[in-house]
């Protein structure tokens, strides 16, 4: 840089502008030339002290070398050549010793990492709303569909406002793989709390003795209990005995299609095979059930399933289970809530091992459960697992919970566990066995009111919280009558009916009375949802008749039927009289 000119923008002087502070007198002034930026255009002159030319090594005040993560001025010093000399030039600094310029880094850098926090927490702490207006609207919109109609599926319930708060906390932040006391990660203490009580809440719950029975509160579903189960106490290849879907039982069980193609992985990696229910009356046939369990030797045979409306006759699966060597296992998914409110036959009595969802009867969140026996064998149940009588006690526990985890599962879900506390609490209420009182009362007050029109239902009635109305004398899909209720705002789920002539058709419906007694209604209001059943049916055959009975052309003259539509309308009606629990309307 060339500063010989006596024209240059750098000038020296002692005394600086009155309106300036004092400089010192190693300092210089630089100004800027801004003629070429215009007459508005002003720039300030910017302090400069002059140095001694630097080293490559450079000494602090006492004279030590500095090392290069230290702070010091080299990063404000330019090197300038004046005539012909090397001079440096370094920026003011003010009375703490600090630069200019370093100082502007320090504040961009500060401000830089507060932009950073912030944007992160902006997005952390928004409204569903705010961050997702799309799925928000989704979300709103299913609400509006639960609010609006007619909940009729017997799978299906209603959460209290306590266990979605539950479901909705900070407890999903944590991971805690592994059982309470044995975590794989650290800060579980009080997710340890809140698993130990909820596992205590779940045997008050049913009432069962914490020296008799254990039980593990982690699956994330049925499905994953059951599958649990079956991988903690069989080998792969060992036989397993259910109920046949067709006859009203689960897939999960090991179900196979009639061409033999494996649907569960129950069917895929063990030996199923099914009992039926009698074509005639519906019910199990418990004759040929154990005619076919004898033959069949299964190591696990089990009860319960997702379609049966009637009491299961756990002491006659207790004697076959036995003649055959077998663990009894009950799935009672479908009516954990009579159970433990009292209101229909208890498993635990006679099983080995009870699963069950978290919702459905029992109104709490969706996942599943496992009880299993703990202590000494009852006299004379020989289990072929154990090879005969030789180990007097049982060893599910810890089979099971090293099914669940590591083998099937990772962390387990800390919301849901605390979720299921809270409803496992109300279960022991006596709020609660009324409850379930009242969706018995709904489910025969809905059966009495379709039997009184006339209508079929697979077994003449029922025990529990479903119905299943059988639509094959009308000519009537359960395809298609589901597909039109839920043009009307109704839901309810189409089944299979075993036949005579062993045709396997969606020949009918399941309703259940939970979600709909959940909302607060009664016997008098199930006998006006039959009333929009029954015109619902009518409506479907008259389509039928004109469109046909494929569901391309029946759903077009669905869509094209003016009485589809003053159904709907009429249930929306009925419907705004019930408010939904859980959430703000």
């Amino acid at each position: 840089m060339d500063l010989s000119n006596s024209q240059s923008n750098i000038s020296r002087g002692r005394v600086s502008p009155p309106h300036r502070t004092q400089i010192a007198d190693d300092s210089i002034l630089l100004h800027l030339d801004s003629s070429r930026r215009g007459p508005s255009y002003s720039s300030p002159p910017v302090p400069l002290q002059l140095m001694e030319p630097q080293t490559e090594n450079h000494r602090d005040e006492n004279g030590d070398a500095k090392r290069d993560g230290d702070e010091c001025d080299d990063r404000d010093v330019e090197e300038f050549r004046i005539l012909g000399h090397s001079m440096c030039l370094k920026r003011r600094r003010d009375g703490d010793s600090s630069s200019l310029l370093g100082s502007t880094k320090r504040v961009s850098c500060e401000f830089d990492m507060e932009t950073r926090r912030s944007s992160v927490r902006s997005w952390g702490n928004q409204t569903l709303r705010a961050a997702d207006p799309k799925l928000y609207g989704i979300m709103e919109k299913e609400k509006q569909r639960q609010i609006n109609g007619i909940e009729l599926i017997a799978s299906e319930n209603y959460v209290c406002r306590a266990v979605m708060e539950a479901l909705g906390s900070h407890l999903t932040n944590k991971y805690s793989e592994g059982m309470p006391g044995a975590r794989y990660y650290g800060g579980n203490q009080y997710i340890d709390e809140i698993e130990i009580l909820c596992r205590e809440r779940a045997l008050a719950a049913f009432d069962l003795n914490p020296h008799s029975w254990g039980v593990n509160v982690q699956p994330y579903s049925c499905t994953s209990a059951n599958f649990a189960v079956y991988t903690g106490l069989l080998l792969p290849g060992d036989r397993i005995m259910a109920l046949d879907s067709p006859s009203g039982g689960n897939p999960s069980h090991g179900y196979c299609t009639r061409n033999g193609k494996k649907v569960a992985g129950a069917s895929i990696f063990f030996e199923s095979f099914p009992y039926k229910v009698n074509p005639q009356t519906g019910y199990i046939d418990y004759d040929k059930l154990e005619e076919r369990a004898l033959d069949f030797r299964p190591k696990l045979l089990i009860c319960g399933g997702s379609a049966y409306p009637r009491e299961l006759d756990y002491a006659r699966f207790r004697q076959i289970a036995d003649k055959c060597g077998a663990v009894l296992m009950c799935d009672m998914a479908q009516i954990s809530g009579l159970v433990a409110a009292k209101e229909c036959a208890s498993p635990f009595e006679y099983c080995d091992v009870v699963t069950s969802t978290t919702h459905k009867s029992l109104r709490g969140p969706r996942g599943g459960i496992i009880f299993y026996k703990k202590g000494y064998k009852p006299r004379g149940r020989a289990i072929v697992l154990y090879q005969g009588n030789d180990v007097k006690e049982y060893d599910f526990e810890e089979r099971i919970n090293f099914a669940v985890f590591p083998s099937l599962q990772g962390g387990p879900h800390n919301n849901h566990i605390a979720a299921l506390a809270v409803a496992l609490r109300q279960v022991a209420t006596p709020e609660y066995k009324a409850y379930m009182q009242q969706v018995k009362k709904n489910a025969q007050a809905l059966a009495s009111a379709l039997l009184r029109r006339n209508y079929k239902l697979v077994t003449g009635g029922t025990d529990n919280h479903m119905v299943l109305w059988d639509l094959r004398s009308l000519g009537l899909s359960g395809k298609n009558l589901e597909q039109l209720c839920e043009m009307c705002h109704i839901t309810l789920n189409k089944i299979i009916i075993f036949g005579d002539n062993g045709v396997i058709t969606t020949g009918g419906v399941r309703i259940g009375t939970p979600a709909m007694t959940s909302r607060g209604c009664l016997e008098s209001d199930f006998e006006l949802i039959v009333e929009f059943l029954h015109t619902a049916a009518q409506i479907a055959i008259c389509i039928q008749r004109e469109y046909g009975k494929m569901p391309n052309a029946f759903l077009t003259g669905v869509q094209s039927n003016k009485e589809v539509v003053e159904l709907g309308n009429r249930v929306e009606s009925f419907s705004a009289k019930f408010a939904m629990p859980g959430v703000e309307t």
